[in-house]
């Protein structure tokens, strides 16, 4: 569409693509029982890049065969054959000339189904709030994570990097490390969880370390083009309106930290993205991504920007790209209708979502 800024091209490291419009990533429950991508998935992912998505970001995928697993039937990057059941995936999507960037997930605290056997791990003592989601196959109420000691933070970083190694050679483009959503790296930048009193702790610096030497270390580890991403937000899946108490500063650590360990973007995420949500400010947090690391890392922006008109709202404002989730869900094709000047299909949560957030015959076009 002319003169349209959803439909300008964008490198990304040395992506290129075809458009500002990605896939959110949304967490799924439809791998196998030993975490494998499977045929229904590649074509659920390539129906999105044939609706015109230019890029995709997988579901939460967990990267170790420790702790990490959050949800039964999550997919993995934790092993060789789970990476090699993700091929499947890519080559669908680049089939259809779409990017896809493969999120790794530590579910840290909030980890309600892991095969493997270990109990949930945080940066602190930490019982998350609420009941688990049914929705995932959770009931009950949270346990208490296990702290995190200076050999454990070891093996989470190790586990990142192998499973972006993996990625990797399952022919990702690039992986998106997950600090959002009240998952393990975004547990470390909470200061209502972070409670730890060595360098990992305290300060917004401090709260930023982890998550940051994490991102420099699978920087390091892999290809120079390719793309390495990190998911923020304040809300968490125990508490969406959960904000950063001092707002501004945790905000100006992260993202400055992010963008000095090598981010190539930051991707942040609420429930809208163009109306002022971080505290004692009138900003959104893409604005203050786009603030502290938007001159050496590209901003991704988030929520609730299914209407066309709230997706350039948040171009306008400095985001490079944005995403979408529910407008995707409803609309696989999103991208092609909103050039092509045609209407929108509203979400049905009780067909996508019912019993469970497994794929079902609406979420996949065409499937038989």
């Amino acid at each position: 569409m002319a003169d349209d800024p959803l439909f300008e091209s964008f490198e990304l490291n040395g992506t290129t693509l075809d458009n500002r419009v990605g896939l959110a990533p949304m967490t799924r429950t439809s791998a196998t029982d030993e975490g494998h991508a499977t045929e229904r998935m590649a074509r659920y992912y390539a129906s999105f890049a044939r609706g015109g998505f230019s890029f995709l970001v997988t579901e939460g995928t967990h990267p170790d065969t420790a702790h990490s697993q959050g949800y039964d039937n999550q997919p993995g990057l934790a092993t060789d054959e789970q990476a090699a059941a993700w091929e499947q995936v890519v080559d669908a999507v680049h089939d259809e000339g779409s990017a896809i960037v493969a999120q790794l997930m530590h579910a840290g605290a909030q980890a309600q189904g892991n095969r493997y056997g270990y109990d949930s791990v945080a940066p602190s003592d930490y019982q998350p709030p609420g009941e688990q989601s049914e929705l995932y196959g959770g009931s009950g109420p949270f346990p208490e994570a296990d702290v995190l000691d200076a050999d454990g933070l070891d093996e989470v970083r190790e586990a990142f990097v192998a499973a972006a190694e993996r990625a990797v050679d399952a022919g990702f483009d690039g992986i998106e490390v997950h600090a959002a959503n009240g998952y393990l790296l975004h547990e470390f930048v909470d200061p209502l969880v972070n409670e730890r009193d060595d360098e990992y702790g305290g300060s917004p610096e401090n709260r930023a370390r982890f998550p940051a030497e994490v991102t420099e270390a699978i920087d390091e580890a892999t290809p120079a083009e390719f793309v390495v991403g990190v998911r923020a937000s304040q809300g968490a899946v125990v508490d969406e309106e959960r904000v950063w108490p001092d707002g501004e500063a945790t905000a100006e650590a992260l993202f400055t930290a992010l963008a000095d360990a090598g981010a190539d973007y930051v991707h942040v995420t609420g429930g809208d993205a163009t109306a002022p949500e971080v505290p004692d400010t009138d900003r959104t947090l893409a604005e203050l991504a786009i603030e502290y690391a938007g001159d050496d890392a590209a901003v991704v922006a988030n929520g609730s920007l299914g209407d066309p008109e709230n997706a350039r709202a948040a171009l306008a404002d400095g985001a490079d790209l944005i995403t979408l989730g529910t407008g995707a869900l409803a609309n696989h094709d999103w991208p092609n209708r909103v050039a092509a000047g045609e209407a929108l299909e509203d979400l049905d949560p009780g067909v996508v979502f019912a019993p469970d957030a497994s794929l079902s015959d609406a979420e996949v076009p065409g499937d038989d």
